[in-house]
Parts: structure tokens; sequence; C-alpha cells
């Protein structure tokens, strides 16, 4: 969880399903980053990355979005087990 700055999200690859990778930097309430590094520590199959596509994915997919790769992401996350937080 070391590589996420308080309040800075970068390097998040958007698109783990191909090799073009965009990196972004954003800047996080601090309540939303404390929870993210809440839940990675707590589910060791999830890291950051995989947090922020899955939350993209899963917005993109819910307001319209209709690209495969979108959606690939999307339906991955649906059916990969993880605890709640």
């Amino acid at each position: 969880m070391d590589q996420i700055s308080h309040s800075k999200l970068s390097d998040v690859i958007l698109d783990e399903c191909s090799s073009n990778k965009v990196s972004l930097e954003t800047e996080l309430s601090e309540t939303l980053y404390n929870k993210m590094k809440d839940f990675v520590l707590s589910n060791p199959t999830w890291d950051q990355y995989k947090l922020i596509n899955s939350a993209l994915a899963t917005f993109l997919v819910q307001n319209g979005c209709t690209d495969e790769n979108v959606s690939e992401i999307y339906l991955n996350q649906l059916f990969t087990p993880s605890k709640s937080f």
C-alpha cells in the first residue's frame, strides 16, 4: 500500500486487458483513500490498480459504455470473490 500517496493515486492502469496503458493522477478525499487502503490491506487478491480498474469499469458500464474491453473488466470483477469492507 506504500505505492499510494496520501490524497493521490498515480500510475493507474486503465485497461488491464491490453498492452496500452495510461497513467492517471488524481486527488482523493481522505475518506475514499482510507477505505480503499483498508479494503486492499484486508483483501490480498486486490491492489489499488485492480480496485480503480473495477470502479471505473463499473461506473462506465452502468452509464452506458458498451466497449468490449470495459465490459470484460466489469464482468471479471463481478465473479471475483472478495470480502466486503
